[in-house]
């Protein structure tokens, strides 16, 4: 055997390799990262995993009301702070509630109902 070979250096295939030179290896680094400490990330929490509430679709669960353009109020929640119109990840709507929301935030910042930038959003809150 070599002098830089040390029995307890030991592949998973059983073959011997040499002591570390100074240059550390991919699984070294990651080792040495504070949060792969098993015991540093299980602080706190009790156990409990926090699953997201699903949103539902306000315009499905509530049949009787509409979506219209002539009502700002109902669709400023519908709009971001900087008067974009907000995705459906964010917001719960379904797809088809989507594009009708959305032809309907369009027609209502024609007719100057709804902002379309942040400029004129000075008296402008969003109810959330």
């Amino acid at each position: 055997m070599s002098s830089d070979l040390q029995p307890g250096n030991t592949t998973p295939s059983g073959e011997n390799r040499p002591e570390s030179t100074g240059n550390t290896s991919f699984t070294n680094r990651s080792q040495n990262r504070a949060g792969s400490d098993p015991a540093k990330r299980q602080g706190g929490g009790g156990g409990r995993r926090f699953y997201n509430r699903r949103k539902v679709c306000f315009w499905c669960a509530n049949k009787d009301s509409t979506i219209d353009f002539k009502n700002p109020e109902s669709l400023r929640q519908y709009l971001s702070e900087r008067a974009r119109i907000e995705p459906r990840r964010k917001t719960g709507t379904c797809a088809k509630h989507q594009r009708i929301l959305t032809k309907h935030i369009k027609r209502s910042r024609q007719l100057g109902l709804l902002p379309y930038t942040t400029d004129t959003l000075k008296n402008f809150q969003p109810r959330r």
